[in-house]
């Protein structure tokens, strides 16, 4: 005889209902304005912000330093005003970047980045060997909490070589390397000669920010692309792919 259909499991959602636990990235725009003009606007996750607004700035060659800007955060919006020596900004006008539809995620606005922009500079030092780069990873995705809740951000960090010193997630990769930037900025830690460690690809936005900064390598368990390795090149920067395989890549100078 037809037996009944078993009844439905109370823990599961009914056919056809969305997930109510289903797992979602923080995203917010958050604007910059620099010298009352607007500047950038950034699709990101919103924590560290001022360390995102001063790595932006530097890695756009707007400061050097922080002695060379004033920040202030607006009370009723995210979104921060910058003001910058006048030199400072007709230099990055003088380097007519181009404004670009980025192959990266998370800014909505950024700016062409060419190897010729670069001076030709000798190289800055060897990565590490490839069992210390897995082992400084392993502490990255270790530090990556939201990629755990998640498994929709990207992380940054820089290094010595034998710690983390800075580290931050972001829905956008070049938004986490802008907050590790900046704030070892704030924190007034020279950056010359430390690596870089992310978790997307190596686009050629993200090797300009690297050699503007002065690092010596920027290491991924992903890839670099042409145009990175070319930047990587001119400015005495390693590049090195699938940094956490048995066989790392390594682009750029060694």
């Amino acid at each position: 005889m037809p037996t009944a259909p078993n009844p439905p499991d109370p823990g599961s959602p009914a056919p056809g209902a969305l997930e109510e636990r289903a797992a979602a990235v923080e995203e917010q725009a958050v604007w910059l304005e620099v010298n009352g003009r607007p500047a950038v606007t950034w699709m990101c996750t919103p924590e560290h912000l001022e360390e995102l607004a001063i790595g932006w700035l530097h890695g756009e060659g707007y400061i050097r330093d922080l002695d060379d800007v004033r920040l202030r955060p607006c009370a009723t919006d995210l979104g921060f005003w910058a003001d910058i020596p006048p030199e400072r900004l007709q230099a990055v006008e003088a380097e007519r970047r181009r404004p670009v539809l980025a192959s990266g995620c998370g800014a909505v606005a950024t700016f062409l980045a060419l190897p010729s922009q670069l001076d030709q500079t000798p190289p800055r030092g060897p990565p590490p060997s490839r069992d210390a780069l897995r082992a400084l990873f392993k502490r990255l995705f270790h530090l990556g909490r939201r990629y755990q809740d998640t498994g929709g951000v990207h992380a940054a960090a820089l290094t010595d070589d034998q710690e983390l010193l800075f580290h931050a997630e972001d829905i956008g990769r070049h938004n986490a390397v802008d907050k590790v930037i900046g704030a070892a900025i704030l924190a007034r830690r020279p950056i010359h000669g430390l690596g870089l460690l992310v978790t997307g690809r190596i686009s050629a936005e993200l090797a300009f920010k690297g050699a503007r900064a002065g690092v010596k390598y920027v290491a991924t368990p992903s890839v670099p692309s042409t145009l990175a390795v070319e930047i990587a090149r001119r400015a005495g920067m390693t590049l090195v792919g699938r940094a956490v395989s048995g066989t790392p890549h390594y682009h750029g100078s060694r």
